[in-house]
């Protein structure tokens, strides 16, 4: 009898301890101090899938993040030039545009200097596919110039240097056919817009998107165009 007693007092004490952990470990987790993995992983990018470093902003966000842009008339202040934004810096090595190459395509090989010298590259904004990559743009998704205009302007030479190469932050940068790089040149939504119909309204959430981070703002014309996709969408 006296096994079972200490047996059943041995059970109590342990569930006690159990649920003190319990509680305590709870706590933790809503105070933000530890990570219990409920959340999923952020997926990692799937070779050849697209161009597109994000893609995943709904019709919903990208609505109300052009909601909270500044509306006012375009600013092109003189004194312009592409070097004011040093872009394709190397990291480790690797340049930005290599960068851009390597994680955009699919079976894709860089040589001893960190050179793409092989692979697939799927062009978002007209649907080809290249194996050179010299066929490829990496274009700006908003164009140096027009960052320029709607803000960049009054950045530090450290600040348009990091949104020319922003790998991360938002989706600026794409892979794409140097033909559709060079036709679009340094116009926004409501002048150009990709060949590929299918891609317009990925294209109009990213352009938000890099603007919304950027704190950048959008000429009335150009909030327009981008609400009439948005519409669509």
């Amino acid at each position: 009898m006296a096994d079972k007693k200490s047996s059943s007092k041995l059970r109590g004490i342990i569930s006690a301890v159990v649920g003190v952990i319990a509680v305590a470990v709870f706590a933790l987790y809503q105070l933000g101090i530890i990570d219990l993995g409920t959340e999923e992983e952020a997926g990692s990018p799937q070779d050849g899938a697209t161009s597109t470093p994000s893609g995943d902003l709904s019709v919903e966000q990208a609505r109300t993040m052009l909601g909270e842009l500044t509306v006012e008339a375009e600013n092109d202040p003189p004194g312009y030039d592409r070097a004011m934004f040093p872009h394709w810096s190397s990291e480790d090595g690797c340049d930005t545009r290599q960068t851009v190459l390597e994680r955009s395509g699919e079976s894709v090989e860089m040589n001893d200097d960190c050179r793409a010298v092989s692979g697939s590259w799927y062009s978002a904004y007209d649907g080809e596919t290249f194996t050179d990559p010299q066929d490829l743009d990496i274009d700006h998704m908003v164009p140096l110039k027009e960052g320029w205009r709607s803000g960049a302007h009054a950045w530090t030479t450290e600040e348009r240097e990091g949104f020319a190469n922003d790998l991360e932050s938002s989706p600026q940068l794409w892979a794409v056919s140097a033909t559709t790089n060079r036709s679009k040149s340094d116009s926004d939504p409501a002048d150009w817009m990709p060949p590929l119909e299918s891609m317009h309204c990925e294209y109009v959430a990213a352009w938000i998107e890099v603007k919304h981070v950027w704190n950048l703002s959008v000429d009335p014309d150009e909030e327009a165009a981008l609400r009439e996709v948005l519409d669509g969408c």
